[in-house]
């Protein structure tokens, strides 16, 4: 049995919303403008962005598989980027989702920004409905993107500690808004980027563990509670010159805190597998990140969504369904190539699921034993 959406939250194929939605998709692919670098710079100076005298140098950004991202420098002012959505996404395996979603990406980013720390927002610059993109401010040209540093070996709780407390952030200042929930209560692009081609390629692949996924996707929709970034990994995180900026929001919605949590604690620890050497230095990210956290969602501890006793609870299905799909689901990881780290995370994931550990160190130490066993 694979897991199911609670009927509020049904996602589904509908024939007469499938029949419209593709119909709709069609019609903007015939009309959008699909920009390459090296057509940017004509479409600027065409739509009046960019004078006509002015040259542009345009460098594609290697920014996750669902989007073309462009930075654009001008002869004269600031960089910017340019984003544009695309119906298929760059994997091995068939992956799809609407366009529009560009629009919740930058209706998001405007709602966060005053939000978080100056800087971590990238600001929204201009927007193209009819070409499905939009420009943001670029961060520095000499930024680093934090996966990288982490596959190569730099392991800095300072980050861990500072995104810690950008999240808390995130999920404090929009708990219990019905306003954002209105605005931002649309799951069908998270479905179709995270549930569909995560949690169910998992159930598909382990149906032992069906019922426990299935019951986690129920719980996660039931607990609408926050906006959710539901991207916020490590490839989405740039340094550069002591600033941080956090980018990629178009599976934000108004959602359960306990995915983001479990999502980027996925990558964290899928970095101390192929690590493990050195993993007590990997580990240690996820207790800086964690204590930020905490600290940061103190005030709503009396709700059960972040209630301390609940929190590691909540998050360890979500933990467990995230670094499992980056072996058996869409988003296939492509450092961890040895077999035996790869089930090592399926082993991992698994006892998750079956036998959640009490606390942190326990997750920590289950992971340990098994990557020495």
């Amino acid at each position: 049995m694979l897991a199911s959406i609670p009927r509020q939250y049904d996602d589904r194929p509908n024939p007469d919303r499938s029949r419209n939605s593709c119909h709709l998709t069609l019609q903007a692919l015939k009309s959008m403008h699909e920009l390459t670098s090296q057509n940017t710079a004509d479409y600027l100076h065409d739509s009046g962005r960019l004078p006509r005298e002015m040259t542009a140098q345009v460098t594609p950004l290697a920014w996750g598989v669902s989007n073309v991202v462009l930075r654009v420098t001008p002869a004269a002012g600031d960089a910017f980027v340019v984003k544009q959505s695309r119906t298929r996404l760059r994997t091995k395996d068939p992956w799809f989702s609407r366009l529009d979603r560009i629009w919740r990406e930058a209706d998001a980013m405007r709602v966060l920004e005053p939000l978080l720390p100056p800087g971590v927002v990238p600001q929204v610059l201009f927007e193209d409905r009819e070409n499905y993109l939009f420009a943001m401010q670029a961060a520095p040209a000499d930024h680093v993107v934090w996966k990288q540093s982490l596959l190569e070996g730099v392991a800095e709780p300072r980050v861990a500690s500072f995104l810690g407390t950008c999240l808390s952030a995130l999920h404090r200042e929009t708990a219990f808004r019905p306003e954002l929930q209105t605005r931002f209560g649309d799951t069908e692009v998270f479905v179709q980027l995270r549930v569909d081609p995560f949690y169910r390629r998992v159930a598909a692949a382990c149906p032992e563990i069906a019922p426990q996924i299935d019951r986690m996707i129920d719980d996660m929709f039931a607990s609408p509670v926050c906006l959710v970034h539901a991207d916020f990994s490590p490839k989405n995180v740039l340094l550069a010159n002591g600033q941080i900026v956090l980018v990629d929001y178009e599976t934000a919605h108004y959602g359960d805190p306990a995915f983001d949590l479990g999502f980027f604690l996925s990558h964290l620890l899928l970095k101390a597998v192929l690590h493990q050497k050195r993993m007590a230095d990997y580990t240690a990210l996820t207790t800086a990140f964690w204590d930020a956290y905490r600290s940061g969602v103190a005030s709503l501890s009396a709700h059960a969504a972040f209630a301390p006793q609940s929190l590691v609870s909540r998050t360890l299905p979500h933990l467990a369904g995230c670094a499992w799909s980056r072996i058996d689901g869409t988003s296939k990881v492509d450092y961890l190539t040895a077999q035996r780290d790869q089930q090592t995370v399926r082993n991992f994931c698994r006892s998750l699921f079956l036998r959640p550990p009490g606390d942190w160190p326990a997750v920590l130490g289950r992971l340990q034993s098994l990557l020495v066993a």
